[in-house]
């Protein structure tokens, strides 16, 4: 059964930082593109980054350079590190999968940031 659940979102303030897990179950990471949205209220979800089985990795343009986006195969575990926080970073974010070649997704059901100015 494939299964994706988000912990770590939290209050933080601005400039801070704060460390987002994925815990993946059902999920290969060798043939899903794994990666991190985030959908703040009243906009539509947007991609944030996203990490391929090879660790390639590409951002959002908007937290390129302040979000680091990793796996842990081992502890199938997909993290997200947020540095430099920003206002603008308010969202429910949501872990995905997406399998490679198929028309298959699978969303996780958020954990909420807040960063407070």
């Amino acid at each position: 059964q494939e299964q994706l659940v988000e912990s770590g979102g939290a209050l933080v303030q601005a400039g801070g930082s704060l460390s987002l897990s994925c815990a993946a179950s059902g999920i290969s990471f060798s043939i899903h593109v794994m990666g991190w949205y985030r959908q703040a209220p009243g906009k539509q979800r947007e991609l944030v980054a996203t990490i391929r089985s090879g660790g390639v990795a590409n951002y959002a343009e908007s937290v390129k350079g302040r979000f680091t986006i990793s796996t842990d195969i081992a502890k199938r575990t997909v993290y997200l590190q947020m540095n430099r926080l920003k206002p603008e970073d308010t969202a429910v974010y949501y872990c995905n999968a997406n399998r490679i070649g198929l028309p298959y997704t699978y969303w996780g059901q958020g954990t909420q940031v807040t960063v407070s100015s």
